[in-house]
């Protein structure tokens, strides 16, 4: 349902009775309602701002007769002025002139869940914002530059236990009043965080965890009316669901996201579809996936990186031939042409720099693995043992299956002795970064 803009403008437009030259707040709106019931009915009721967040938002629907009656004499307005519509209206989609019905292409999940019942917060859990600003907005994103930077050097981890206390922080400020365009700001940068948040629960194994926190980012996208925001959170949910092996779910969210692309700038689309390049190839549907890489490199070469939103400042050159050539890899087995995919891995691994080590790694783990079953197995041992090195600085679940589905891949080879070797470190490695 869309937010009821009519109630929060008639209540930011009610002088507060606490705090002279303020609007009434929810908090003071709800002891409002609550005091003529009391006195009106006799009536006792437990409404607070955390309710009056609900109505605003559109989650809860029709309030009751008396609720309503309060609602009025509180605010001096009529039902209709307030925004209210019946339960039975508000279920129907709207339809345009010529008969055609609307659709809501934006999150299609979790229509009556606040932010806060992601997190499994209450009202109780934090102390409530009256006002938010860009102070705040630069707060949210700082936190989500520091988690983003601690999952790229040391996984998911560290990353994930970080983020759960600055996401209770900061998902508060989505409470506080704020103008349009600040308040839009703070959607994308809270969905911002909390769609990082969710990729480190990812990273570490912990699929329930990451699936509310990209719901949590669907869900400020969905309320920002920012397409790029929910392109890129369902891509990442994809990206989960391809992981634990429903890959077909996993295109399907993907094409979710592609819904509207022109809504979206050059390098989401050249990620999307590298990513659907990936699902095709997964379920072995090659031609297409070669067809869908070719599209993701002529969005790529139309990319203005100055104009991209923060989210997909890691999508550079580096990441797309990482992507794309992890999207070749099944085609490259499939017709035994190692060079259908290598030469994108092997520059990818270049310029990867110190700021993305570990995508540096799972790089250099798939061409090892790559080249183990397609090329020179010795070769593929020297490659390998870099990864397996690098490996022991991450917290990342992800990072140690590629690196067993490498250690199976040497096991026909394991009689070469720098095969030998791999295995053995592969076996023997540990993380030594910081602890889950």
């Amino acid at each position: 349902m869309p937010p009821n803009v009519q109630l929060q403008q008639r209540r930011e437009a009610t002088p507060s009775r606490v705090t002279p030259g303020q609007p009434m707040g929810r908090a003071e709106l709800a002891e409002a309602v609550n005091d003529y019931l009391w006195r009106k009915h006799g009536q006792r009721r437990e409404l607070d701002a955390h309710t009056i967040a609900r109505y605003e938002r559109g989650i809860v629907r029709w309030p009751n007769e008396l609720y309503r009656e309060a609602f009025r004499t509180v605010l001096g307005v009529t039902d209709t002025e307030l925004g209210f519509v019946a339960s039975r209206k508000r279920r129907q989609p709207d339809n345009h002139p010529d008969g055609t019905l609307s659709v809501n292409l934006f999150s299609p999940f979790d229509p009556g869940v606040i932010p806060t019942e992601y997190l499994g917060l209450t009202a109780h859990d934090h102390q409530p914002v009256s006002r938010v600003g860009w102070t705040e907005v630069e707060q949210v994103q700082n936190a989500t530059r520091e988690t983003a930077s601690a999952e790229n050097l040391h996984g998911g981890g560290w990353a994930s236990l970080t983020a759960r206390n600055q996401l209770g922080s900061c998902v508060r400020y989505l409470d506080g009043l704020a103008a349009p365009t600040i308040r839009r700001a703070l959607l994308e940068a809270v969905g911002n965080l909390s769609g990082v948040a969710g990729y480190a629960a990812f990273d570490v194994g912990d699929y329930p965890l990451a699936e509310r926190r990209f719901r949590l980012a669907l869900w400020c996208a969905d309320t920002a009316g920012s397409w790029e925001l929910r392109a890129s959170t369902l891509a990442d949910m994809a990206r989960k669901m391809a992981y634990i092996g429903n890959t077909d779910s996993a295109l399907s969210l993907i094409e979710l996201a592609q819904v509207r692309s022109d809504r979206l700038s050059a390098t989401a689309r050249a990620m999307l579809s590298a990513l659907r390049a990936q699902f095709l190839a997964s379920l072995g549907r090659t031609d297409e996936a070669l067809t869908e890489v070719a599209r993701s490199d002529e969005h790529f070469a139309d990319r203005a990186p100055a104009t991209d939103a923060p989210w997909l400042c890691y999508y550079d050159k580096a990441e797309h031939l990482g992507s794309t050539g992890k999207a070749l890899i099944p085609v490259a087995r499939a017709r035994q042409r190692i060079e259908l995919a290598a030469p994108r891995i092997r520059e990818a691994v270049a310029l990867q720099g110190s700021d993305y080590p570990r995508s540096r790694t799972f790089s250099l783990t798939r061409l090892a693995t790559l080249t183990m079953q397609l090329d020179d197995p010795r070769e593929a041992a020297v490659i390998g043992l870099q990864a397996a090195q690098q490996a022991t600085a991450f917290h990342s679940e992800r990072i140690q299956n590629e690196l067993r589905v490498l250690a199976a891949a040497a096991a026909p080879r394991r009689r070469v002795s720098e095969v030998a070797e791999l295995r053995y470190a592969i076996a023997s490695s540990a993380p030594s970064g910081p602890a889950q």
